[in-house]
């Protein structure tokens, strides 16, 4: 819930910082002087106490997301993926997509990552984009404004015409994280979107939160807001729990071990008047070079995706197959990634 753009591009993870630890002394707050001869309980009393930092929660919109990386993504037809760096900043990519069931198409993928190092593994300003065989385009900007701010523009195009775009400005404190999205705001029209998310670290463990969505067209105005918790035990599980005037979305993930790992979702609409339950699980078998992952919902709908790296070629072969058994209907894919 929240989103308001459905183009869907790699973008940087976001930045963990924080932890539990000491702080320093206050100013102005001197330590009291110990004597040469005193007892040893004594000494222990007069240390500082330890302070807990809390941690900084990350984004709203990656509630679930651990849990839905568990799940496998449905693929059809035959798919060749070519990816080529040009340079440590440049990356161009080649998509090939054949059908049975929809439209053919080709589609060309750059990427540029900028010089600004913010931590290990990222670097902004990060510029992702792909333009298919119909001039079609989609396209996103992220840059890190300051070590707090970073901000975002995506918009997605239709052979000529724009059809979505978006902005939006993230602030990430030592124990929170607030955000603001614009989407498709039209000035004359007097229309667009409004998302307003913010996640506050309560415990080390505990986060809460809420969403404010408010869109406006000519004839129609609403708000929906919804409220979120999420609590993570032991660095292997992540409870969520989503609840709103749009319905509840519930997702429960858990790492049995270094192979294996298992998420729970449940989700209810209240404008479609549905709800859903989904099993998914991921195992990972390093030493084969083996991925897979497998699904079951209440709609008795099954999926599995296997994929297989061909080391030391930079070649990666997946397969994939759903079948919903209340439609009677079965779709299979196969992949190939080169680079």
């Amino acid at each position: 819930m929240g989103s308001v753009l459905a183009a869907s591009s790699p973008s940087p993870p976001p930045p963990m910082p924080g932890g539990p630890g000491l702080t320093s002394v206050p100013p102005g707050f001197t330590m009291p002087t110990v004597s040469p001869v005193s007892p040893a309980g004594s000494a222990a009393a007069e240390q500082p106490e330890a302070e807990v930092t809390l941690p900084n929660p990350g984004a709203f919109e990656e509630c679930h997301r651990k849990c839905k990386e568990v799940f496998p993504m449905q693929m059809e037809g035959v798919r060749l993926t070519v990816n080529k760096g040009l340079s440590n900043h440049f990356q161009v990519n080649h998509n090939i997509t054949l059908s049975t069931q929809g439209d053919s198409s080709y589609r060309f993928g750059a990427t540029y990552v900028g010089t600004k190092q913010t931590g290990p593994g990222e670097a902004f300003p990060v510029m992702v984009g792909d333009m298919d065989n119909t001039g079609s385009l989609n396209a996103q900007i992220i840059h890190q404004v300051t070590n707090s701010v970073r901000s975002k523009l995506a918009f997605q195009t239709q052979q000529q015409k724009f059809v979505n775009w978006q902005g939006d400005a993230e602030f990430r404190g030592e124990d929170f994280t607030a955000t603001v999205t614009f989407g498709n705001p039209d000035v004359v029209v007097g229309s667009g979107i409004i998302v307003a998310h913010y996640l506050q670290s309560i415990t080390p463990s505990l986060a809460l939160g809420g969403e404010l969505v408010y869109h406006r067209r000519p004839g129609e105005e609403g708000t929906v807001m919804s409220l979120a918790g999420r609590y993570t035990g032991s660095s292997n599980f992540i409870a969520t729990l989503t609840l709103g005037g749009a319905g509840a979305h519930a997702s429960y993930y858990h790492k049995a071990n270094d192979q294996l790992q298992i998420g729970v979702e449940f989700e209810a609409s209240t404008r479609m008047q549905d709800t859903s339950v989904s099993l998914g699980y991921q195992l990972d078998v390093p030493k084969a070079n083996l991925l897979f992952k497998g699904s079951i919902d209440s709609n008795w709908v099954v999926g599995a995706t296997l994929e297989k790296k061909l080391l030391p070629l930079p070649l990666s072969l997946a397969l994939c197959s759903f079948l919903n058994h209340r439609k009677n209907k079965f779709q299979c894919g196969f992949g190939v990634t080169i680079g």
